[in-house]
């Protein structure tokens, strides 16, 4: 039965690929593209350029572009429409499917994978000692590893450069369709002889097409230098780097909305002034050198909210506060009335209030916090169903800035609402912080009692060979307890042991050790 599937398997890996990279995702945000050698973890296929990584995704626009294209759609990347719906699916009364089968024969097949798109080995696409060229789709996080891709993603300021995917997306950011269409064939146009495919970014609603073209232009050049790069050098080796966090900044965030743009170091002032005149020349005289003799983080107020984004609590102005909680699975937010009770007499309406300020401030400290993966929110109970939904369209309207990928989930049960957040980085605690060396990171250490507890249970174990004067060392808050008049603790231990107990405090053991001697 295994050969069988292994040769289905060769005879369909050896039909024409057709068009299913249209669907992949990658990560706008390219980092770093590299060159590996003999990596038996990638997936791709031998007649085309590997497809590593196949589950890496784009950025915002990259993955919203996807959507709104029919060809995309119809590459298969699991959306629910692209699953066929209920009409090849049994139905309940357990009659049979579009293929004349039973329920059971169905449920059977799919178990056994014969409804299951065909699996390509790893072996028959990447030979060891091969060189591919990949990239950084998403730094490591935790205890996961990095993700990599060989369909490169080279983002510039108005479009995505996809050297590998013919494939052609506008941002669904963008708001009216004649700006789309407008954008489509502005793409359309530009990429005649260029290989591979682009999606248009949010900044480049209303700008022209021949801005446009330049930056298809220049990340096409970019592209080729890339190729002759990694012709040159031997792998492993590092052939391109995306622009420095400064620049990537200026490139992805930079706008009219913005006022003044601040530097307060003079080399950096110069970079900065020459990388916006390459980009966005009516913005030049935005940019201003910060000479003050305080910190520039201290005149502006940026030290005082970092502060208080590594803190689990926040408080509410009406009152109330929301507590953060990250876990290595999901990231808790629980909203409370905390001080707030209200002007009305129902508490209905005071749980609304504080639920509605909480969901702007939650919002906030999600972005501020760069919180990704699954976000589980837990609101005040409310008894009426338009309160929920006024609070849901709250949460939709506040979300609908944000620039990560997001779904929100309505309330369950249990009155909790999830949120699902693309993560590519590691969040703003676990960036500047590290687990407490003291804690172990558990934020919790065994109380004085229960050390105390241990040390009477230690001299039970080894009371029989102790002779003489016994000597106990421990953390002064230990030491103290038990010296203490207020209980007999020392005269416990002294019985168990049936030896004089000299008690010695050493400020640098931990709370949890003691050496009983």
């Amino acid at each position: 039965m295994i050969e069988k599937r292994d040769e289905r398997r060769r005879d369909r890996s050896d039909r024409p690929a057709g068009t299913a990279a249209h669907g992949s995702e990658h990560s706008a945000g390219a980092g770093e593209v590299s060159q590996a050698e003999g990596s038996t973890e990638i997936s791709a296929r031998p007649e085309r350029q590997p497809s590593i990584g196949r589950d890496a995704r784009h950025d915002r626009e990259s993955r919203s572009a996807g959507r709104d294209d029919r060809d995309s759609r119809s590459a298969g990347r699991g959306d629910r429409g692209d699953r066929g719906g209920r009409d090849g699916r049994p139905d309940r009364n357990g009659r049979s499917d579009r293929d004349g089968k039973s329920d059971a024969e169905s449920r059977s097949d799919r178990f056994r994978g014969k409804n299951s798109s065909p699996a390509t080995l790893i072996s028959e696409v990447l030979k060891e000692g091969q060189e591919v060229l990949v990239q950084i789709a998403k730094e490591p996080l935790g205890q996961k590893g990095a993700r990599i891709t060989s369909h490169i993603a080279l983002p510039g300021r108005y479009v995505v450069y996809m050297p590998t995917v013919e494939h052609v997306g506008v941002s669904r950011k963008v708001g009216t369709d004649q700006e789309r269409l407008r954008l489509r064939k502005i793409l359309q146009s530009g990429r005649e002889g260029m290989p591979g495919g682009f999606i248009c970014r949010t900044a480049a609603e209303g700008r022209s097409e021949a801005e446009i073209h330049a930056d298809m232009e220049f990340l096409n050049t970019l592209w080729q230098e890339i190729k002759a790069k990694a012709d040159r050098k031997n792998p492993p080796a590092l052939v391109h780097h995306d622009l420095d966090i400064v620049q990537r900044v200026l490139r992805d965030q930079l706008t009219e909305e913005f006022k003044t743009i601040w530097v307060d170091n003079e080399e950096l002032y110069e970079r900065i002034l020459r990388f916006v005149q390459s980009f966005q020349p009516s913005l030049v005289s935005r940019v201003r050198l910060y000479t003050k003799p305080a910190p520039i983080f201290d005149t502006f107020n940026v030290t005082t909210e970092l502060e208080k984004a590594l803190k689990p609590k926040v408080w509410l102005k009406s009152g109330g506060y929301i507590v953060i909680n990250q876990t290595e699975a999901l990231v808790a937010i629980d909203v409370n009335t905390g001080k707030f009770v209200g002007k009305s007499n129902r508490l209905e309406d005071t749980i609304v209030k504080t639920n509605l300020e909480a969901v702007k401030e939650a919002v906030r400290q999600i972005r501020l916090r760069d919180l990704g993966g699954i976000i589980v929110v837990d609101f005040i109970d409310m008894d009426e169903r338009r309160n929920r939904q006024k609070v849901m369209q709250a949460l939709d309207e506040e979300m609908k800035e944000d620039r990560a990928p997001y779904k929100i989930l309505q309330f369950n049960d249990f009155g909790l609402v999830a949120i699902t957040r693309k993560r590519v980085k590691q969040s703003l605690e676990r960036t500047l912080c590290q687990p407490c060396p003291y804690c172990e990171g558990s934020g919790y250490i065994k109380n004085v009692q229960t050390v105390i507890g241990e040390i009477l249970t230690e001299a039970q174990k080894i009371a029989s060979a102790v002779e003489g004067e016994v000597s106990l060392r421990v953390n002064p808050e230990v030491g103290k307890v038990l010296k203490s008049h207020t209980n007999n603790y020392l005269e416990e231990l002294e019985e168990i042991l049936k030896a004089p107990v000299i008690v010695t405090s050493d400020p640098l053991l931990h709370q949890e050790k003691f050496d009983l001697a």
